[in-house]
């Protein structure tokens, strides 16, 4: 491994303990499959409740390396990135939300001031602009894909540790986050020029999501257990209190609520965004990473990366409802054409592919 390679992987690796377990090295797992499969165990500790139906889940190994998956609307289509560190490849995954197999694998350039390949991490899909962004998180980074022809579009430097990124297409922005800057970043969507800028000091910004209505952007400190909110014509950032190890956030379709997962001690918080007060603590497992909410059925999902789960929550009551035994590593959850989608890391992270899994949590 090169020196170049090495030092790579230790950024990637901090991540472990700066930003989550997003990129922490993944255990092995079975061998790939050729048929979407059934892989995954229900527990419903409300199962004897009315009008209760159980998640129906099934995975298809995909590819090795996956870390985060997006859902196009405008296509019918998933995005997922994957990077493996021995070989420094690493691009882009379509794939077929009907077969969970790969339909285009577009792998990213090669970076010319290094001489090898670039390699992301995190995702957001921009229907508006048939775009993909996507985290160069070593290289602190992020870069925008064709989702025509999976050309790169732009490669933006200046995020220390870029982590996430979320689209608001009403204001043409793309927020990203810096883990190891304390950066929250607007990009205009369409000339990819930086418009805004915020840095809090001592904040680690990790998750990031956008109320569609108002156009506030909201990220979790990591650092500071807390909602740093922010939006294009703000002065200054508004803090809001939240669970402890705040890596990941979500949103209540009416944009009241916000939803974290608390990394640091396996918990969702429900936050009330106007109060700025947690209103409820729900336990989930050890690792909390991803936290998205399904506006299908209403119900809250975080992958549990330590635990091996995903649990289900019902907001309104504020209680988990089911818990989803998955293979090792669940690493990343999103919403989209009626159903929620996951990645783990149970693959090796060179050889053996990780999973892609379809979630159907039911309707209200």
């Amino acid at each position: 491994m090169s020196p170049t390679k090495r030092g790579k992987l230790a950024a990637a690796l901090l991540a472990a303990g700066v930003a989550g377990s997003l990129f922490a090295a993944p255990a092995a797992s079975a061998h790939p499959s050729s048929a979407p499969r059934a892989a995954a165990a229900v527990s419903s500790p409300v199962s004897g409740h009315a009008h209760h139906h159980a998640p129906r889940v099934v995975s298809k190994a995909l590819t090795a390396g996956l870390y985060q998956v997006g859902y196009s609307e405008r296509h019918r289509t998933l995005w997922t990135t994957y990077s493996v560190f021995d070989t420094s490849s690493s691009g882009l995954v379509k794939v077929d939300p009907r077969t969970l197999k790969a339909s285009a694998t577009f792998p990213a350039p090669v970076n010319p001031a290094t001489g090898e390949g670039e390699l992301i991490f995190g995702i957001a899909v921009d229907d508006e602009h048939d775009t993909v962004w996507a985290t160069n998180t070593t290289e602190d980074a992020v870069s925008v894909y064709s989702q025509r022809t999976g050309k790169q579009l732009a490669y933006l430097t200046g995020v220390g540790h870029s982590r996430e990124i979320a689209i608001d297409p009403a204001h043409n922005l793309a927020w990203a986050t810096g883990v190891t800057d304390g950066s929250i970043t607007a990009f205009d969507t369409r000339t990819f020029k930086q418009v805004k800028r915020f840095v809090v000091d001592g904040a680690q910004p990790s998750g990031v999501t956008v109320d569609p209505w108002t156009g506030t952007a909201y990220a979790t400190d990591l650092n500071g257990s807390r909602i740093i909110a922010v939006s294009r014509s703000s002065r200054q950032p508004r803090f809001i209190p939240t669970g402890n190890g705040p890596i990941s956030i979500a949103l209540s379709k009416d944009g009241r609520l916000a939803y974290t997962a608390d990394q640091a001690d396996g918990t969702a918080s429900i936050v009330d965004l106007r109060r700025g007060k947690v209103v409820k603590t729900v336990a989930t497992g050890e690792g909390s990473l991803a936290i998205v909410n399904d506006p299908c059925s209403g119900k809250v999902l975080v992958a549990n990366r330590t635990a091996g789960t995903v649990t289900v929550i019902d907001p309104r009551r504020g209680v988990a409802t089911d818990t989803i035994t998955t293979a090792a590593n669940p690493n990343d959850l999103t919403v989209g054409g009626g159903s929620v989608w996951l990645v783990d890391k149970s693959g090796d992270g060179s050889t053996v592919a990780d999973n892609i899994y379809r979630i159907s949590v039911g309707t209200r």
